[in-house]
């Protein structure tokens, strides 16, 4: 790198840190999040890539052994009441603001919950729904920030310390993983994080991009016609450029991490997350 190069990369990164200053001044809020991990605990953050069917049938013992994090939609499916997460994590507005089929029954599923379970939200997030979940018997509400922050090393990892922001939240995934940090875990496992987004994208021949996202589960009609709606709204080169946000915060991750002293494997098939050390399992 030049010396040019020098000068615009680390003005590029003191514009970037002033920014994410004053982001975290506006935008975020008390973190609750609590490091509630014991020494030796370890978790396994389920993703909802159709890998996860597979993760689960071939190893339920793995899993039965580790606390787990499930996300979205998961608790609308049978593996939710079968594998009795630990923690759950939403991040999507749609959870809040909206009332269709899928969220309510989400809801009602959230409030049928038997178990001890910690369940994440946004930190800015207002709603009738949180009011009344967090007089749950069985559920500690906990907030946390997605506010992104960008900039110098120094202070990127200052934030994620102290839980005023994280990588870019390109989707779930990103919060799940840094929330397993934040709880005090020294080793997490990845599963059900396919991210193979690449290849099912399309443009058709009225130029409207295609995308398809298949899950562990099977999206009902009026899901698929809502996430087809939102991409709709979407030209190629801005899909592509946020399939570049979330691998790029992955490795931001692995670089927190690393310098936490915490390890993460990627124990997901035909992953296309390239950040985080593979495993078999």
């Amino acid at each position: 790198m030049g010396k040019l190069d020098k000068i615009a990369d680390f003005s590029g990164r003191l514009g970037q840190t002033f920014a994410g200053m004053v982001k975290i001044l506006l935008l975020s809020r008390r973190s609750t999040v609590v490091r509630d991990a014991q020494p030796g605990d370890e978790l396994v953050v389920l993703g909802n890539g159709p890998s996860l069917n597979e993760t689960v049938g071939n190893h339920r013992d793995f899993l039965a052994s580790r606390k787990k994090l499930a996300v979205n939609f998961a608790g609308n499916t049978p593996l939710f009441t079968d594998l009795k997460p630990d923690y759950y994590v939403l991040a999507d507005p749609h959870f809040f603001g909206h009332t269709d089929k899928n969220v309510d029954t989400l809801w009602n599923n959230l409030s049928a919950v038997d178990w001890q379970m910690t369940l994440f939200v946004p930190a800015s997030v207002k709603s009738d729904r949180l009011d009344a979940i967090s007089r749950h018997p069985h559920i500690r509400l906990s907030r946390y920030n997605t506010t992104p922050v960008e900039g110098f090393r120094w202070f990127r990892h200052w934030a994620y310390r102290s839980g005023a922001g994280m990588p870019r939240p390109r989707n779930v995934l990103i919060p799940s993983i840094m929330l397993a940090l934040g709880a005090g875990f020294r080793t997490v496992y990845v599963a059900g994080a396919d991210h193979s987004w690449m290849k099912t994208l399309s443009v058709d021949e009225e130029n409207r991009v295609v995308s398809v996202q298949p899950h562990f589960y099977k999206d009902n009609d009026k899901e698929k016609a809502r996430v087809s709606s939102e991409y709709s709204n979407y030209k190629l080169h801005q899909i592509v450029y946020s399939f570049y946000v979330a691998f790029k915060s992955y490795h931001e991750i692995r670089d927190y991490a690393d310098s936490q002293g915490v390890t993460i494997w990627n124990i997901t098939p035909g992953s296309f997350i390239d950040a985080f050390s593979r495993r078999k399992i």
